[in-house]
């Protein structure tokens, strides 16, 4: 969700990490609403919920995001630098954290034993 809050705040920043030539000002709205707004209320609503369906969703979309780059180095054959290497690591990263926390049983409550 944080990296998404990035893409609504500074929207150029974000596009020019991502190497995306934002040139104008609709630009910078799509990058801010697609790049930014879009994931922050995935996120944002997995945080609200805190259940596993949601947590399966943010997984999945950081997982597809991995997928995707992984595959537009071969279809696309992109120039890559360490922003290129670094968010595939965080897709990879973040879509497995997300998917093994929905996999993992929720905490039991500590019984407090009776003196």
């Amino acid at each position: 969700m944080l990296s998404a809050v990035a893409g609504v705040a500074w929207p150029g920043r974000v596009a020019a990490a991502l190497d995306l030539g934002v040139t104008t000002r609709r630009g910078l709205a799509e990058t801010r609403a697609g790049l930014g707004g879009t994931y922050a209320a995935l996120g944002g609503w997995a945080l609200v919920r805190g259940d596993p369906a949601t947590e399966v969703a943010v997984g999945v979309t950081w997982l597809g995001a991995g997928v995707a780059r992984l595959a537009a180095l071969a279809i696309d054959r992109p120039r890559t630098d360490w922003a290129f290497w670094a968010y595939l690591a965080a897709e990879i990263g973040l879509g497995a954290a997300a998917l093994t926390s929905a996999a993992s049983p929720p905490p039991r409550p500590r019984s407090n034993p009776v003196a």
